[in-house]
Order: C-alpha cells, then structure tokens, then sequence
C-alpha cells in the first residue's frame, strides 16, 4: 500500500476523527496487526499538538487464554490501579482512537458464560466512569486489516495478497483513497447533517420497517430526540468523528415502543464470534423471542447480558446504494457492515440525542426512554426492498425509505 494513502489516511482519523485540540492528551487502542501505522497515527497526534499520546495494545489470543486460565472471581475483580486510571481519564479526558483490526472468529470456543458473568460483575464497577465521561471527550473507531481477518474475507489469496485488499477495501470505504480525505468527509458530513435537518423537521412519533423477508416492526420515538449522524459535538463543543466509515444517519427510540420482528441480513460479529441468519421479536420494546441458524445460544446470551440488552438503543438508516455495500463486500466487522444498510442496535442509547440533554443528568436521560445497558450491539437489517414510513405526531405518514435507498 503506498505510503501517501496511509499517511493520509492517519491524518484523517486525527484531524477529522477525533480532532484533537493542542496540549489534549491520546489513548491510541489496538492490535499488533499494523505497528507501523500505530507509529503513523501517534506522530500525527504530536504534529496536531498531542501533549502525551499512549498506547494500549489488545491481544485477542491473550483474552482467550485469560479467559480459560483465570477464575471467574479474578476475571470479575477491577483492580485499584484500573480504578485509578479511569479516574485520572475522567479528570483528563484523552482523546481515544480504537483501531480494530480483530479475527472475526477469533474468541470461538471460549466459555461464553464465564464471559459474560465477569463482564457483568465489571460493568458494576466501571460504569459510573464512563457515565462522567459521556459526551465530554472525542473518540474515534478505525481499522486496519489484520491478517486472520483479510484471511476471513479473501480466503482465496495469499496472506500478504489478502492484507493488501483489505487495506483497498478500507480507504475505499472510508473514503481515505482519494487526495483529500478531509475534504472528502466535510462534504460527506454536510450531506449527512442535510439528512438529518429533513427528519427532524417532520415531526416523527414512529418508524415502521417492512421487506419481503418477513422483516415487520415498528419501532416508537421519544418526544424530544433528534436524528444524528456523521460530526457530533462534545459538551465543550469540540467536533469530531466517532466512526470511520460512517453513513447512517441515528436516533435512539423509546425503549419501550418496539413491536414486531426484523430479520438480520448480515452477520453479527459478537465478542470476537459471528451470529449469523438470526431474527428478533419484540413486544412492548422487549426482545421477547430470538432464533439463529449459527451461535443461536449466543445471542441468546447477547440479549440477556442485562435489563437494557432486550431493549432498542439505536435505530440506524443506511441507504442501500452506501460505498460498503456496493463494494460487495462482508467485512465480518461491526464498523464496516453496520453501515453497509440499515440497522438496528440491541443495548444502550445514546444520551445526546435528546434536546437539552446537556441540562440533564444521565439518569434523567434514561427515564425519558434512553435505553440503559452495558452492551451496544449492531445488527444489519437492509435489504434491496426495505421500506420505512414515518409515523408524524399530527398523524400523517412520509414516505422515509423506499427499495432500501433515501425517499426524502
């Protein structure tokens, strides 16, 4: 891959993507797949006016055998030194750049059980971190092809051919390819913030999805909410791209308006496993019935991690036509699926979608229908005929999608 595309490409995720301000501190998280663009991105901080950039590299190999050696207490236990460090983040608040690069099957046959119990002893512990930092610092997720999953998606080439096309495939679609990302993605984040002006002006109370794959459910809104998508603000004011890619224009519904059934139509990748061929069936906004040709059990276990986890935080709408479906392309990957169509997020909502949410406290969002969980788990529900028609409060309907692609 040519040197340029990737400096340009590391530039973007700090200039666009988190947007770090002179004398901010960096938390850059990854793999060991791609240590020369880590360098990259940490020296593009520097350049940006990084005070002090680190960097914490996950193993996924490692995790597994943490998993399988340690005791379910040890695993459950927050050391003080890790309380410590979330405390000086809350007080800090660094920037955080995730660049995955994971084996999509990499966790498999790992005891799912002992997993979810010590994260769910965990969570208890540091949630009330993350909740003082929400909304108050930039972030950015972004890959990097890792070979096992370039291996995953190009099983057919070589492992050196098959990084190659990975790395192709992700600035293609994170639209780092051409001579300015940056430019590239303030015209993109333009035409997503039109998007949204159009939908918050209407008035919805209700979504409804329909697709000849048996694809029935409405979906209610919270008074008050507002669709997003592409640039967001923090509570300071500082812009930046949570996501890169990104296509999908967002809002969080009423946890507790869901009703009908959605059938996945790509894979879910789930702690480091792939659920695939799945439907969910919802009745007053709970997750009432699952099925799935592969991993049912786990995704069984997804929607019971706690209360929130059977409840919608997140309805996404991605046209059909985006740059990631049209490559033809599965990426076993969250990041790049979610925004090859539209979908739908099991877990938490997200806070700052609601007008003033600055003037309330987090609980307060939550009473107001903002879903609560530990979990946020995408799955993909577009198709080539979805169509979605939003509910107006004055009771009128518009026409919102149509053959999977924007109507408005």
């Amino acid at each position: 891959m040519k040197k340029r595309l990737l400096k340009n490409y590391a530039r973007l995720i700090v200039k666009s993507g988190i947007n770090i301000k002179k004398g901010q501190d960096v938390v850059v998280r990854a793999d060991l797949d791609q240590t020369e663009f880590v360098m990259s991105v940490v020296e593009e901080c520097y350049k940006a006016g990084a005070r002090k950039v680190e960097v914490e590299w996950d193993i996924q190999k490692l995790t597994k055998l943490h998993q399988k050696y340690r005791s379910l207490e040890t695993l459950s236990t927050v050391e003080k030194w890790e309380e410590a460090r979330m405390e000086h983040r809350c007080e800090k608040l660094p920037c955080m750049i995730y660049l995955v690069s994971e084996d999509p099957d990499g966790l498999d046959g790992m005891d799912g059980e002992k997993y979810a119990k010590s994260s769910q002893a965990r969570y208890k512990i540091v949630k009330p971190y993350r909740d003082r930092m929400d909304n108050k610092y930039q972030w950015c997720i972004a890959a990097v092809p890792g070979e096992a999953w370039a291996k995953k998606m190009f099983p057919d080439l070589s492992a050196k051919k098959a990084v190659e096309k990975l790395w192709e495939a992700i600035l293609y679609t994170s639209r780092a390819d051409g001579p300015d990302p940056i430019k590239a993605w303030k015209e993109h984040n333009d035409y997503i913030r039109g998007k949204c002006d159009i939908l918050n002006a209407l008035g919805l109370d209700s979504l409804e999805y329909s697709a000849s794959n048996g694809t029935s459910l409405k979906v209610g809104l919270i008074d008050g909410t507002v669709f997003m998508g592409g640039c967001e603000d923090t509570l300071q004011g500082r812009g930046f791209n949570a996501n890169i890619p990104s296509e999908e224009v967002f809002i969080s519904p009423d946890r507790d308006r869901a009703e009908g059934i959605v059938y996945s139509t790509r894979p879910l990748s789930y702690n480091g496993q792939l659920i695939e061929n799945f439907s969910v069936r919802f009745e007053n906004g709970k997750v009432t019935e699952v099925h799935a040709e592969k991993n049912e059990e786990l995704l069984k276990q997804l929607v019971s991690m706690d209360d929130g986890a059977a409840h919608l935080g997140e309805c996404a709408l991605v046209p059909y036509d985006s740059p990631i479906r049209k490559s033809e392309l599965t990426f076993y990957n969250t990041l790049f699926d979610e925004n090859s169509a539209c979908h739908l997020a099991l877990g938490a909502g997200f806070t700052n979608t609601l007008v003033g949410y600055d003037k309330l406290t987090v609980e307060e969002c939550h009473k107001r229908g903002i879903n609560e969980s530990m979990v946020h788990e995408d799955f993909m529900i577009g198709t080539p005929d979805l169509k979605i028609v939003g509910n107006k409060k004055d009771g009128t309907s518009v026409l919102i999608f149509e053959n999977g692609n924007w109507a408005i």
